[in-house]
């Protein structure tokens, strides 16, 4: 019998895109997020991770789910489709008050994703002063 932690190891050590858009799936946060934060998976098994945020809100916490938000926006295999999933996630979330502020300011130096969308954030009513800062300094920082 396999444990959550035979599914830990394999996605944080997978370079198989198939293995790691299987474990996408998963039902243990802590695999969900070793998948993001693996530098082998691809756009379709990140979009799937964000799609999952989206629909199934504060799963299993604010922080995991933050935590997960934070690093497909960081992730380099991200695309345009995957980041915008993240978007509403974190839109959703900075809504209902769950403050993944380090995710919205990832996204904010993604260039896949336009200024407005991500100003759009800062107008949500979760977001702090600080984060409207923030996003304010890292979109100015982005070259056009």
């Amino acid at each position: 019998m396999r444990t959550p932690s035979y599914y830990l190891d394999l996605a944080g050590a997978s370079q198989d895109p198939a293995v790691l858009h299987e474990l996408a799936g998963s039902e243990y946060p802590f695999v969900r997020q070793a998948v993001a934060a693996n530098p082998h998976a691809r756009a379709d098994a990140l979009f799937a991770l964000a799609a999952r945020c989206r629909d199934v809100p504060a799963e299993h916490g604010p922080w995991n789910d933050n935590a997960l938000l934070l690093l497909l926006a960081g992730h380099p295999a991200a695309d345009r489709p995957a980041l915008l999933v993240v978007l509403d996630a974190a839109a959703a979330r900075l809504t209902a008050g769950a403050r993944p502020y380090a995710a919205v300011l990832a996204l904010a130096g993604r260039p896949e994703l336009h200024p407005e969308e991500l100003r759009a954030l800062g107008r949500l009513p979760g977001a702090s002063a600080r984060l409207r800062s923030g996003l304010r300094r890292v979109l100015a920082a982005r070259r056009p």
